[in-house]
C-alpha cells in the first residue's frame, strides 16, 4: 500500500467534489481528511505514470502563503519516499 500525503495550503480545505473524485478511482483504497494534510491511501503503484487532482477552496485570506508538501511513501517502509512542494495559482 501506497500513502500519498498532501499538506494543505494555510487557509484552505479540500472541496468535496474533489473527495468524491478521488474515492471513484479504482486505485484509491481510502481518503482521511484531517485539519490541515489528506491522506490519499492507494494500493499499489506501477510504473504508469498516475494523476490525481484536488481540488481545494480558499476559506481564510492568508498573506505571504508559502507553498505545502506533498510525500509520497510506502506503508510497509516509509523511509522510502519522495517530496515535492507546491504553490496555489493565485500566488
Amino acid at each position: 500500500m501506497v500513502i500519498l500525503e498532501v499538506s494543505l495550503l494555510s487557509g484552505f480545505i479540500v472541496t468535496s467534489r474533489s473527495r468524491t473524485l478521488l474515492e471513484n478511482r479504482t486505485i484509491v483504497k481510502k481518503i482521511e481528511v484531517k485539519v490541515n494534510v489528506v491522506y490519499i491511501y492507494l494500493e499499489k503503484l506501477n510504473d504508469e505514470s498516475q494523476t490525481f487532482i484536488l481540488q481545494l477552496e480558499q476559506v481564510i485570506q492568508v498573506k505571504n502563503l508559502k507553498p505545502a508538501s506533498i510525500k509520497i511513501y510506502d506503508y510497509y517502509q516509509p523511509e522510502e519516499r519522495a517530496l515535492a512542494e507546491y504553490s496555489a495559482v493565485c500566488s
